[in-house]
């Protein structure tokens, strides 16, 4: 990377650290599960609702009790259960159809960070009904306050209901939009353990390695604070309690609600710290093939991990010792390399492969300008990659013989 692109990038970075503690950011109110919902439904006037979620999430039955509490509470309600993995564009314009014609006030996203996405993009689209989303990609484009948003997630992973963040994909050019802009922030999440129970050990895995990204990325960052610090060490630490439990036995409440608690956490921690070339990478290969974006965080993290080096080392030595699988007695570097063989070996346990299958290689010299535009100065990275660099992760990621 040339010299002086370098020194903006650090100079961006610098400033907007210093602004942080002025900035606006909140945490969504906290609610146990959906027979709650009735006193938020009065509290903010609600009288027609959106639920914003997927075919998969209405198949399962994980839509039925929300439907129940909104029939008790005599509040009209639609659904848009169409939400494809990586949203599109063409998926809020769909929802934001329905929400116009129910003339709905609310929107309740239930799912992933998929459907969480889509309903934060859908918020905005209301807010702004002129202004299509490809002009509100990109930091502090979205001012104006969301209609209430409830989150409630049935992955434990993507944080996305305590984030700011919503990641879309232009449906024609396959290009993904990141939206941060403080009012994307949910207004309320809901964590209930019980609706994790039905997600498959796939998902399991993949959604809780997201997670850990999350905490990993904003922990060795260069804008971290005292508090994202804090809550990416304890995300990490129970990631690495619980995740395995939860994959092999979903009913396991204790080890589920952790895993909930932890994506929280892990989603606060990003929200204020920010992410790094992991999401740049993977956000680019969802948008080109589709690969979900837990699965690709947990695949490419160990090989940007290494590549950082010694500039990386002592950050991940304290998140190793978070873990559990390194000690104070190590030394930076060897604690480093200890806690990135147990993130390779939490990926083994859990069936999630080291490679990711489909990746051309005339696809990568674009993917990777995506990566470098998106990270290049916004994410506070430890070190400094070019668009030349960010390639070989492609390379290092893919399956071809």
């Amino acid at each position: 990377m040339f010299i002086l692109k370098k020194i903006g990038c650090r100079i961006f970075q610098i400033c907007f650290r210093a602004a942080l503690p002025l900035l606006p950011y909140r945490e969504p109110k906290i609610v146990s599960s959906c027979s709650e919902l009735p006193c938020v439904f009065e509290k903010e006037k609600s009288q027609s609702v959106l639920i914003v979620t997927d075919a998969g999430i209405v198949k399962n039955g994980l839509v039925a009790p929300l439907e129940e509490v909104l029939k008790k509470s005599n509040i009209h309600y639609a659904i848009y259960d169409k939400t494809q993995p990586n949203p599109t564009v063409n998926n809020v314009e769909e929802a934001f159809s329905i929400y116009c014609e129910n003339k709905c006030d609310t929107l309740i996203a239930i799912g992933g960070g998929s459907s969480m996405d889509c309903a934060k993009a859908l918020g905005a689209r209301v807010a702004y009904p002129k202004k299509p989303i490809n002009k509100m990609g990109g930091v502090l484009r979205v001012l104006r306050r969301l209609p209430t948003l409830i989150a409630i997630p049935t992955t434990a992973g993507t944080g996305s209901e305590t984030t700011l963040a919503a990641v879309i994909t232009d449906s024609d050019t396959h290009h993904k939009y990141a939206l941060m802009s403080f009012p994307l922030i949910p207004h309320y999440a809901v964590l209930d353990a019980s609706l994790t129970y039905s997600l498959p050990p796939h998902l399991t895995s993949t959604t809780g390695m997201d997670a850990l990204t999350h905490a990993v990325e904003a922990y060795i960052g260069r804008s971290t604070s005292k508090e994202t610090r804090r809550l990416a060490l304890e995300a990490t630490k129970l990631i690495f309690e619980n995740i395995e439990n939860a994959y092999k036995n979903g009913h396991d409440h204790e080890a589920r609600e952790a895993m909930l608690h932890a994506a929280y956490k892990a989603g606060v921690a990003f929200s204020k710290s920010y992410v790094g070339y992991i999401h740049a990478v993977a956000h680019s290969l969802g948008g080109r093939y589709g690969t979900p974006h837990g699965l690709a965080n947990a695949v490419i993290m160990p090989y940007v991990l290494e590549e950082y080096g010694k500039c990386a080392y002592k950050k991940l030595h304290r998140l190793g010792i978070a873990a559990g699988v390194c000690s104070e007695n190590d030394t930076h570097e060897s604690g480093a390399k200890k806690f990135l063989e147990a993130i390779k070996e939490l990926n083994l346990k859990m069936n999630i492969p080291d490679k990711i299958s489909g990746i051309k290689e005339a696809d990568i010299p674009e993917m990777a300008k995506h990566a470098e535009k998106e990270a290049n100065p916004l994410y506070p990275v430890p070190r400094l990659m070019t668009r030349k660099e960010l390639e070989g992760f492609y390379y290092k990621i893919s399956d071809r013989s």
